[in-house]
């Protein structure tokens, strides 16, 4: 019974992002806790499903040329590092139990911010306004790569909808598919290495994760014939005050 629900949560998660494009692990995460998952296990096997489910994405963006390469290997040069350099600290503590309330404190604020970008990012971008050269861009988003390493590895939560926001802030005149394609093709490699890691921790379930790649991949494809159908502007929202309150829970609570 256990995996019939685990089943329906990949797929309520996977309709929702082709839907809205809001991050799975911003979802995918939350949802797990509520099914009484521990934390270190809902966030490493949430980062090996995100790996995978996404790895066929890169290929499609790649082929049709969305995928920047010189901002992708700029960002993973901070950011594997950062992931590798996470996983060793968490090796350090004897227990999971020990280091529960990093993971989920982590969590709450990563919830809280993705939640805010995703009602003010347009307005987050124009308000910044940030032009900078191609070869100062890149040295910001190297260190941005190693901060969001950290976080990703923490939390299972960012590496699509905080690093989609940072590209749109330091390159406003990339052209969306461009974005979306370089983001990808950075979060698969960062998502796939903290998963690994976490693995080696021994915090990934693979039944959980069998039974979320079986609900999801069909209804992501669901969900991307049926967007231009939704009212998005009305529905993102929704998703990002539930995923409010849900980083407040897990931040204060």
């Amino acid at each position: 019974m256990d995996f019939f629900w685990y089943i329906c949560a990949g797929a309520a998660v996977g309709l929702a992002v082709g839907i809205t494009g809001v991050g799975g692990g911003s979802l995918m995460t939350p949802l797990l806790l509520m099914l009484g998952i521990p934390p270190h296990i809902a966030i490493g096997t949430d980062l090996m499903y995100a790996g995978i489910a996404k790895s066929t994405g890169v290929v499609m963006h790649a082929k049709r040329g969305n995928v920047n390469w010189k901002i992708v290997f700029a960002m993973a040069a901070g950011s594997l590092p950062a992931s590798f350099l996470t996983v060793w600290a968490l090796s350090r503590f004897e227990k999971p139990d020990h280091y529960q309330e990093i993971l989920t404190g982590s969590l709450g604020l990563m919830l809280v911010v993705t939640a805010v970008v995703i009602l003010f990012r347009s307005k987050l971008t124009k308000a910044l306004n940030i032009h900078v050269s191609e070869k100062m861009g890149t040295k910001i988003i190297f260190i941005c790569g190693f901060i969001l390493g950290i976080l990703v590895t923490l939390t299972s939560v960012g590496a699509g909808a905080l690093g989609t926001a940072i590209m749109m802030i330091l390159f406003p005149i990339m052209r969306a598919k461009n974005i979306v394609g370089t983001d990808l093709a950075h979060a698969v490699p960062l998502t796939l290495v903290a998963g690994i890691g976490h693995l080696l921790l021994g915090n990934v379930d693979y039944t959980l994760l069998v039974a979320l790649l079986i609900g999801s991949i069909p209804t992501i494809y669901i969900g991307t014939r049926i967007a231009s159908h939704v009212p998005n502007h009305i529905l993102q929202p929704i998703l990002a005050t539930a995923l409010l309150s849900f980083g407040v829970k897990y931040l204060f609570f």
